[in-house]
């Protein structure tokens, strides 16, 4: 449990006169966690709130979870734990990357929970619970096919006979992660759930967790005790070919800043990506990759005026989006109206698809120079 924070979250600062606004509905994402948790069957379900709550601001996001009833919270980092700790009163807060950078120190001071993902790094933990003169809380990751953290089979074998070791350690929670979740058929799953099991019988009974935010939807058997949504909370979709399961979070927009008529055989943008095939009228807005619209966005996109969709026309620049409204009627589209880039017309997971990437990239990407606009409805 937490007791006490050793860094300051700064706080957000925005321009009063940006041209863009992201609206992020907490009330949504506090129901996409209690449907989460639903979903998760006899477990219980956590929050990953890693990378600053998905690009959507840690603390608000943390503290409307923790509001819905979230007792479990999963970080990359220590000094995100630290930015979040007061938000989230007596919860656990598991720092995913383990005691890097030599922060076991202040990870065991303020009462983080970390991950060990290495023999190294359960040395380093187990020193200092030594250190301390009493156990101290940890989880345990095994690598079951991802390899990128956590412990190989024989090294969950060395550990399981080192009972010095052991006897330091206050095991809260042994874990995994599947790789391929997004694609039910995939037989990744059923082959990193049978290693998991294998890997956990050796070890001291603890509670256990495998279930990402698609892995939920595999069914019970990947429950376990304590699931990882991440992605589904922010109305993103986890999977491979379908539809987000819950409600969407967010909603950006930006300012039409100038609009223009286009001649036929005229281009448009860096690099002269698009030729006119006909007169258009276009609309020029305030935002481009800087943003967190993709460069790649360019020519395959769609944005939303007044709920229809407009294509973008040309390559994102870095504070540009050119939009085509020859369809709309040019009455209705002034200098000083608002597109919607992500909205109810232009989801997430449309605007990733269309840059060639993934919902996480789209919100962990969208930029600083955004107002930021916090609502419960």
């Amino acid at each position: 449990m937490i007791s006490s924070c050793w860094i300051a979250a700064p706080p957000l600062t925005t321009s009063p006169h940006s041209p863009g606004c992201l609206t992020i509905d907490l009330g949504t994402l506090a129901r996409n966690w209690q449907a989460a948790n639903e979903a998760s069957g006899s477990a219980t379900a956590s929050a990953v709130v890693k990378a600053d709550g998905y690009g959507l601001g840690i603390v608000p996001v943390a503290g409307a979870l923790h509001g819905a009833g979230c007792r479990s919270f999963f970080v990359a980092l220590a000094d995100e734990a630290a930015a979040m700790c007061k938000a989230v009163p007596h919860s656990d807060i598991y720092v995913l990357n383990g005691p890097t950078y030599g922060q076991a120190p202040a990870i065991a001071e303020a009462g983080f929970i970390p991950v060990l993902n290495s023999p190294a790094q359960i040395s380093q933990w187990a020193a200092q619970a030594r250190q301390a003169g009493h156990t101290l809380p940890a989880a345990i990751m095994i690598d079951t096919g991802m390899n990128r953290l956590g412990l190989a089979p024989q090294e969950v074998r060395s550990l399981a006979g080192d009972a010095a070791t052991l006897a330091l350690l206050d095991i809260r929670l042994v874990m995994s992660h599947l790789a391929c979740a997004d694609d039910p058929s995939s037989h990744m799953n059923g082959r990193q759930k049978r290693l998991f099991d294998d890997a956990r019988a050796l070890l001291p009974p603890a509670p256990a967790s495998l279930s990402n935010s698609a892995g939920i939807f595999l069914g019970p058997d990947y429950h376990y005790d304590l699931t990882r949504p991440g992605i589904c909370l922010y109305g993103a979709s986890p999977f491979k070919n379908a539809a987000a399961p819950f409600q969407a979070v967010v909603s950006a927009s930006a300012e039409i800043i100038q609009i223009r008529d286009v001649a036929a055989g005229e281009t448009v943008g860096y690099g002269a990506t698009f030729t006119a095939p006909a007169s258009m009228q276009t609309a020029t807005v305030a935002a481009g990759y800087a943003d967190g619209i993709f460069r790649a966005a360019g020519n395959s996109a769609f944005a939303a005026i007044n709920g229809v969709q407009v294509p973008y026309l040309g390559r994102v620049s870095m504070d540009l989006i050119v939009l085509d409204i020859s369809a709309l009627d040019a009455r209705s589209v002034r200098p000083g109206d608002m597109a919607d880039l992500i909205g109810p017309a232009v989801s997430v997971d449309d605007l990733a698809q269309a840059s060639g990437t993934i919902g996480y990239e789209v919100l962990t990407s969208l930029g600083a120079r955004y107002k930021r606009r916090y609502i419960s409805g």
